[in-house]
Order: structure tokens, then C-alpha cells, then sequence
């Protein structure tokens, strides 16, 4: 722990459904000097709040209670908004199934507490132990769930979009519109688009992941759809709301005249090719040309837009702007 990590108020947030098995190890396993514990029972059958509260008498938890589920996302929220409304700098956000270590916590919270970032997320995918370990299925859907957020978010430098292990400093969750970040187990990928909508700093934790004999609720072949439709949803409003509402760029202008170049290409080409096989008209080599030439003009324009939007991740954290605001004014 940095001199700079104890000036900040830190809490934890665990969201609790079907983890009574594991909970009572993790919470074991806080560090002392965090200096709060929010636990939220997301309508658990096995009512692990209850269970929380026998276990942690004496200990600064305390248990949320939602009365319908809402899912991980949903159980985000209302841990971040209650420590957020105590008074606490940073959050931490640990799963209660005992994948996560949560002796690892400072290193989510230091590069915040320094103002390097505001928000941080583990990576199971430094290490190639680390990634050897990993289940097969999970291995093979983090990787094309992790190439979907890098587009859809704009975050590209970071990977494991469905890790749960992350830290947010409060100042921060309390720009989003909480009310629009999807409540299940889109929520992490969900989170790092709204973050780049504020222009937050988003860094990547090095980590290893933890697989015993819990039972992870995430069917990838549930989720994928659902991924896929959402990932696409945010990257057009990403893209809008960047390119076209805040901003205006040479980027904005390839981003719209890369498309329309390409869908020319390939309605004339395709024309004159049918022209060509069904109605026996030859095509000339200015038609050929027409047809392949702004396909390749469209797509330079496209891979240098994505090129400028890849360079153009946020790199000034956020909260610093937010406590000289509060300190000057």
C-alpha cells in the first residue's frame, strides 16, 4: 500500500448469490485496512445475507438486500451507489465465489489512489500460466468477447472484458447514468462503454484467476447473442456520440465516407458482374475499376479512422479534474 492509497477511503462491494459455500473465506480474506464491506444479497435462495450477518458480527460489513434479483450488474450498482453515498474515495469490486484473491486488492487501488487511472480491471491474460489454467470454453469466448468490447467501448489497450476483479474511484461512478448500465452480465462490458463516454482512464491489472470447485453461472453460448447485439448498440452510439455530438474530425469524415465507398464498390461491382454472367455483357476495365477502387479507397479510410479512434483513448484521469474542482470552487 502507497502513502497516497491510505489517504483514500476504501470500500469493497461483493455481490452475493449462491456463493454461501465460498463467502465467509473471502471476507476472511480482506485485508484489515480496507475500511468497509458492502455485501449485496441479490434475492440469494440460500439467503446469504443472513448468513453474512451471523459470520461478520463485529466486522464492518454490511448487507445489502435486494427483494427481486437483478443480477450482477444490477448488484454493482446499488453496492457502488451505497458506498458512494458513505462517503468512500474507492471501490472495489470482488465476486464472492473465492476465484478472486482478495490480497490483491492494492493493485487495484493503487494506481488510482496515485492518479494514474480511474478505474481498473484484472487480466488473466499476462501470464500464459495464468492462461493455460483457464477452461477451454471460457478461453475461447473471452477472446472474441474480448475484440467486441475493445470496438464497442474504445478502450483497446485492454483484454479479460469479463473480469469482475476491478476498482472505480466514486467520483467517477457518480458522472454515470446508472440507470442505462445493463444490470446482468453485460455489466463490465456495459461499465468500460459508459467510462469512455466520460473519458475515464481505464488500466488493465495483471492477475491470476482462481478455478476450484465453484460453478460459474456465465453459459457462454447463452450470452454470446445478447453480447454481440449490445456490443454493436454501444459501439454505434460510441461512435455518434464521439465523433459527430462532442467532436468532429477528419476521423468523422472517414468513418462515414469509408462505408459509403465500399457499399458503392460492391453494389456496381456486383451489378456488372451480373450484367456479365447472366445477360452476357462484358465488363470494361473502367467498370472493373470503378467497382474495385473506391472498395480500396473505402477501406484506407476505415482502417485509418479506427487507426485515430485506437490512438484516441483517454490518457488524463478523470477524478483529479473532479477533486481540484471540489477543493477550488
Amino acid at each position: 500500500m502507497t502513502e497516497k492509497t491510505k489517504k483514500n477511503s476504501i470500500a469493497v462491494v461483493i455481490p452475493c448469490y449462491q456463493v454461501r459455500d465460498h463467502i465467509e473465506g473471502v471476507l476472511a480474506a480482506i485485508p484489515a485496512e480496507v475500511d468497509g464491506v458492502f455485501c449485496v444479497d441479490d434475492a440469494c435462495p440460500d439467503k446469504s445475507g443472513d448468513f453474512i450477518e451471523e459470520v461478520s458480527k463485529g466486522k464492518k460489513v454490511t448487507v445489502l438486500r435486494h427483494r427481486n434479483n437483478k443480477g450482477v450488474g444490477g448488484a454493482m450498482i446499488t453496492g457502488f451507489d451505497a458506498a458512494s453515498k458513505a462517503g468512500y474515495d474507492i471501490a472495489v469490486k470482488i465476486d464472492g465465489d473465492g476465484q478472486m484473491d482478495p490480497q490483491l486488492l492494492y493493485k487495484f487501488v493503487d494506481p488510482i489512489a496515485s492518479g494514474e487511472a480511474d478505474y481498473t480491471k484484472g487480466n488473466r491474460f499476462w501470464d500464459s500460466r495464468s492462461v493455460a489454467q483457464m477452461p477451454k470454453v471460457r478461453l475461447f469466448g473471452n477472446a472474441i468477447l474480448g475484440f467486441m468490447t475493445k470496438f464497442s467501448s474504445g478502450y483497446w489497450r485492454v483484454m479479460d472484458p469479463t473480469n469482475g476483479f476491478l476498482a472505480i474511484h466514486l467520483s467517477v461512478f457518480d458522472l454515470l447514468d446508472t440507470s442505462k448500465i445493463a444490470p446482468s452480465y453485460f455489466f463490465e462490458s456495459d461499465m468500460l462503454f459508459r467510462l469512455n463516454l466520460v473519458r475515464a482512464v481505464v488500466q488493465d491489472i495483471p492477475m491470476q484467476a482462481k478455478y476450484g470447485d465453484e460453478v460459474s453461472n456465465l453459459k457462454i453460448h447463452k450470452i454470446l447473442l445478447p453480447f454481440l447485439l449490445g456490443h454493436g448498440k454501444n459501439a454505434f452510439k460510441r461512435f455518434v456520440y464521439n465523433y459527430f455530438l462532442r467532436d468532429f474530425s477528419l476521423a468523422s469524415l472517414e468513418f462515414v465516407l469509408g462505408p459509403i465507398l465500399i457499399c458503392f464498390g460492391s453494389f456496381f461491382g456486383a451489378w456488372h458482374w451480373y450484367l456479365s454472367v447472366v445477360e452476357g455483357q462484358p465488363a470494361t476495365s473502367g467498370q472493373v475499376m470503378l467497382a474495385a477502387l473506391p472498395m480500396i479507397v473505402g477501406l484506407q479510410l476505415i482502417l485509418s479512422a479506427l487507426n485515430f479512434d485506437i490512438n484516441n483513448e483517454p490518457r488524463v484521469p478523470v477524478h483529479r479534474f473532479i477533486k481540484r474542482s471540489s477543493r477550488d470552487f
